[in-house]
């Protein structure tokens, strides 16, 4: 059988490597394809670590001919692709949302129409079929975090060594945008200084080049002695929410996730918007966060401006428990099934279905 991961970027990866592994565990090695960026050597050495099979490519044309040389059986994707239409003469489709956020792009992905979605969740299924009746859509879970549900050993563990074991540990996770990264400090770390600081930025923050101001404010961030800055080969969140015991961010899917695993949150509310999305043109902001954005919103504890935020992390590691009932109440709405089994299901549906 041949399977394919179409990755066009790194940070898709989380997402694919339990599916990636149960395929494995039935014998059937599939094949990452992964396209060129000034990222190269660090994803080089990320397919070495995992010894992943993997093909390098230019752009979605040149992976169009390889799935179509190879006539594959599926090709998964974490987004949309120039070439469906193409490539289903051939080969049938997997798309796998890479997030579970509050914006309303994880809806308007299904509107490139794949052979099947796997979805997080009751819920989200009932939406989507509505939305695209004639699409295919399968509950399953949210199979990022099935080495978390499994107690599994992470794979690529932060290489760090500014943790002190003696001491809580914040994780700041903020989107790319709308972020509230701009927003925070320059001298944040110092009033956090009794604590240990992961920041993992999106992985657009870090790559992208209209996000060099993030980068910069990253780098003085990065100085301070309690302090650990992702790089783009920290490209699965996983280990940090493995050290992390409180989450910090913003209108991102990791604040889902981490909540998922019925950890405390601080729910950045202050958000550096562009004037585009500013006064008459907020409509924009809110058209581009989900109608559930407010609902969510009840799993966590709200900071409306920075100097809410380090009263909001002692009360919560106080106590922790103290949202815990919501987390859960909440976690099979957000995402689906959370018995670590969602890529077997997966790979139990595509090689029912080749």
């Amino acid at each position: 059988m041949i399977i394919f991961f179409d990755t066009q970027s790194l940070y898709y990866l989380p997402q694919y490597l339990p599916i990636e592994k149960e395929l494995r565990k039935r014998n059937i090695e599939p094949t990452f394809i992964f396209y060129k960026s000034k990222y190269d050597n660090e994803t080089q050495q990320i397919i070495d670590d995992l010894k992943l099979s993997f093909i390098w490519v230019n752009d979605q044309h040149e992976a169009i001919e390889i799935y179509e040389k190879n006539n594959a059986d599926w090709v998964f994707f974490a987004n949309t692709f120039s070439y469906l239409d193409r490539l289903h003469q051939t080969s049938k489709t997997a798309q796998i949302g890479h997030g579970i956020g509050p914006k309303s792009s994880y809806y308007k992905k299904s509107d490139q129409e794949m052979s099947v979605r796997f979805v997080e969740g009751k819920y989200r299924l009932e939406r989507l079929q509505s939305m695209y009746p004639k699409s295919t859509f399968l509950d399953v879970g949210f199979c990022k975090l099935d080495p978390v549900f499994n107690n599994e050993k992470i794979d690529n563990e932060i290489k760090y060594t500014k943790i002190d074991p003696e001491k809580k540990t914040i994780l700041y996770a903020p989107t790319f945008y709308p972020s509230s990264l701009e927003l925070f400090p320059k001298n944040w770390p110092e009033d956090f200084k009794n604590y240990n600081i992961l920041i993992k930025p999106h992985y657009f923050s870090i790559s992208k080049s209209r996000y060099e101001r993030h980068r910069c404010i990253l780098k003085e961030w990065e100085s301070f002695s309690n302090v650990y800055v992702a790089k783009a080969e920290d490209f699965s969140v996983i280990p940090f929410f493995d050290k992390a015991d409180i989450l910090i961010s913003d209108a991102s899917s990791v604040l889902f996730e981490f909540a998922v695993l019925d950890k405390p949150v601080i729910w950045c509310d202050f958000l550096k918007l562009r004037w585009s999305y500013r006064g008459i043109f907020k409509y924009r902001f809110k058209r581009r966060m989900d109608k559930d954005y407010g609902e969510y919103a009840r799993i966590a504890v709200h900071a409306k401006k920075y100097s809410d935020v380090k009263e909001l992390v002692q009360q919560q590691l106080r106590n922790p428990e103290s949202l815990s009932s919501t987390r859960k109440l909440m976690a099979e709405k957000i995402a689906g099934k959370t018995d670590g089994k969602a890529s077997v299901r997966i790979v139990n549906y595509i090689l029912k279905n080749k």
